[in-house]
């Protein structure tokens, strides 16, 4: 059975006005600790071979040259040569890879790199609370296809506040230029704790699903398999781990706030940062939440993550036993239709996506 490994870095330069992901800023005098922890967590952890590795956070870009270095080294010491992995995602933002962390990435192993655009619109950045400039973007990927990555996720984001039609067509038209292997292109939600939060930021809806109706069109016209809601990739660069997150497969989390699911139980280590560095020296489980689910609530779960997947699923007899009734429901108002013995999201189902997955999310409605 294939896993994946992930492992957070919770460091930034500046926390986005939309992020509520468990990272920190102005805390890079803990890397050095907190690589130890993940060094101490990586020799405990139970499996060791690995598939697929994602490195992300934060952004792990913001390490120096030496702590990649150091990253990259406890990573091959317990887990195998970087290179051995199927697919390895290092997640980076365009101020902090530099050429020479470029060189260390490539000479260690991996494979793919994932960079955080959110748009190419220098007024826009400023909005989102990004730090860099389209034209840091520019010379950022250029310099990680000179230095031998073939593999570029490159990620945009619809419905920013102000952001007009027009303007985030033209964003993805210059990311097109550069015919990246992978685009992940997001409608902006606004989560509690943030500052777009605290400032009463509302997204026009309809403005945002304009913008991914046009980018599901457009990105299909140059050749882009959609193969998830928000995932495009030429063919043959889906991501691999991801797909095995939709797949419901099993995964090891290493790292403050990261997530493991393993025998059908899923964990997850606390996001308070010094808190997991004190934990894992000390010997102790950094983990603040578990679960095991059986039942109808796993195979909800299972249903719902694959049907992320545009190309749908085949429904095994469980699920056509507890969902049968729901599955019927969106296929009668639209929602999901059939393509042979697979049921998979509609045109509109991929914008109301939430509406079918809360059907297989406890509490489950009685119908």
């Amino acid at each position: 059975m294939k896993t994946g490994l992930y492992i957070h870095l919770p460091f930034c330069k500046q926390k986005c006005n939309y992020c509520d992901f468990a990272s920190f800023a102005h805390r890079e005098k803990l890397i050095p600790a907190y690589l130890g922890a993940l060094e101490k967590e990586a020799e405990r952890s139970a499996l060791k071979a690995f598939q697929t590795l994602y490195v992300g956070g934060g952004t792990p870009s913001l390490l120096s040259a030496s702590q990649l270095r150091r990253l990259c080294g406890s990573i091959s010491s317990f887990f195998g040569s970087i290179s051995s992995f199927e697919e390895s995602t290092f997640e980076a933002n365009p101020e902090s890879l530099t050429p020479v962390k470029i060189q260390i990435l490539q000479k260690n192993g991996f494979n793919r790199l994932s960079l955080g655009l959110q748009s190419f619109n220098d007024a826009e950045l400023k909005i989102l609370g990004r730090v860099h400039e389209s034209s840091t973007f520019l010379k950022t990927y250029q310099a990680a296809r000179a230095g031998g990555f073939e593999n570029i996720n490159v990620d945009l984001i619809a419905g920013l506040p102000g952001q007009t039609l027009e303007s985030f067509l033209t964003s993805l038209q210059q990311v097109l230029a550069l015919r990246p292997e992978h685009l992940s292109v997001y409608g902006l939600q606004i989560e509690k704790g943030t500052p777009f939060f605290e400032r009463g930021v509302v997204c026009d809806q309809l403005l945002m699903r304009c913008m991914l109706e046009e980018t599901h069109i457009r990105l299909q016209a140059a050749g882009y398999h959609h193969y998830e809601i928000s995932n495009f990739a030429l063919p043959g660069y889906e991501a691999k781990h991801n797909t095995h997150y939709w797949d419901n497969g099993e995964y090891i989390g290493l790292g403050s706030a990261a997530a493991s699911y393993v025998g059908g139980v899923r964990k997850q280590n606390t996001p308070d940062m010094e808190k997991y560095i004190d934990c894992i020296q000390e010997g102790k489980d950094a983990t603040v939440f578990s679960e095991r689910l059986t039942g109808k609530a796993r195979e909800g779960e299972t249903l719902m993550l694959a049907l992320r997947k545009l190309d749908g699923v085949e429904l095994s007899a469980r699920q056509e036993e507890f969902f049968g009734k729901e599955i019927e429901r969106h296929l009668q108002n639209g929602l999901l239709e059939k393509d042979g013995k697979k049921v998979k999201l509609s045109f509109e189902g991929m914008f109301l996506a939430n509406e079918v997955f809360r059907s297989f999310v406890a509490p489950f409605e009685e119908i």
